[in-house]
């Protein structure tokens, strides 16, 4: 072979090594100076909420981590729609994120025509933490146990109601799940929020709730109201006397809500790594531990694929309970 051609060859095989290198190397442009500005959580929900409280609670400590101020912007309205399609609209830099709920699971089924792909525009972060509801009772209320609940519920169908607060809420399909798995009717009252249902529990005018353990926790600890259940799978370290629901005689019952950290789609992996490691060291917080009880949460800031799956496996499994329930959004 000669000089010049063994020179060619030697470029070439720098060239293909260098390309091979390259591919198997993180691309470490992308983290290059991020973040160098404020990062947005949407909050697609109105200030005060429990969603609200968790995701302020998680944008004070990563910012901590990220070296950067994260703030909320909330976005309520639609049924969490409007603020979920502005981060799916947005740019995938890493700088709007949003915190997803049960209603980004429920929604799909809910509405025929979303203006956005729960999958396809968002990247998965962190799934943050999980919770669940409690089946409260009025404190005067005769019923004591989940059984006994049922056998009121058997002996006089149509006549025992909860309350919702909305169509499609935790709240809401934690109570169709128990009618459908106890083979039982209760009369669904929605309102426009958890206090006035409370109220309306109080008053006597419903007779069960399936509500949020900020809503309840207060007036069960004053003895207002009485609780018979949890609806997550395993007892609460917040509420060990408590039964779950499954426990108490309804098999294969669990229904919880979730917090889970998304991105829009295309934000690069790096960033995606980088926002996961800071939402899992945020969730160690002291802050954090006070919530694992006002709000009954269950921490997680898991990797991207493990809230990947378990999105997807609350989106089928309630997409069953609204398609048997025939529940539309009006």
């Amino acid at each position: 072979m000669l000089p010049n051609m063994k020179n060619k060859s030697g470029l070439v095989l720098f060239a293909l090594a260098a390309c091979i290198v390259a591919s198997v190397l993180p691309d470490e442009s992308a983290l290059a100076g991020y973040p160098d500005r404020i990062v947005k959580i949407v909050v697609p929900f109105a200030p005060g909420g429990g969603t609200d409280t968790v995701a302020r609670t998680l944008a004070q400590e990563m910012a901590k981590d990220l070296g950067q101020s994260v703030i909320i912007e909330n976005k309520p309205g639609a049924g969490t729609i409007i603020g979920t399609q502005s981060v799916a609209t947005s740019d995938p830099d890493g700088y709007t994120l949003l915190m997803g709920t049960f209603a980004n699971a429920v929604n799909p089924s809910l509405n025929a025509k979303l203006p956005y792909d729960a999958h396809k525009d968002f990247a998965p972060v962190a799934l943050v933490a999980r919770s669940f509801n409690i089946v409260v009772v009025n404190a005067k209320s005769p019923y004591r146990s989940i059984a006994d609940l049922i056998a009121a519920a058997k002996a006089e169908p149509d006549k025992l109601s909860y309350g919702t607060y909305g169509t499609g809420t935790s709240a809401h399909l934690a109570g169709e799940l128990f009618k459908s798995l106890a083979k039982v009717n209760l009369t669904t009252v929605p309102y426009k929020g958890a206090a006035p249902a409370i109220t309306d529990l109080l008053g006597g005018q419903i007779q069960v709730m399936f509500t949020t353990v900020a809503s309840a926790a207060s007036l069960i600890e004053s003895g207002q109201l009485r609780a018979l259940a949890v609806t997550s799978a395993e007892r609460s370290p917040a509420f060990p006397d408590i039964p779950t629901v499954a426990e108490a005689g309804v098999s294969g019952y669990s229904a919880e809500s979730w917090y889970g950290l998304f991105a829009p789609a295309k934000t690069p992996p790096e960033i995606i790594e980088r926002l996961n490691k800071a939402a899992a060291t945020a969730v160690k917080a002291d802050a954090f531990r006070k919530l694992s009880v006002n709000e009954g949460l269950v921490m997680a800031a898991s990797p991207p694929a493990e809230l990947d799956r378990y999105f997807r496996g609350e989106e089928t499994r309630w997409r069953k309970v609204i398609q048997d329930a025939g529940i539309k959004i009006e």
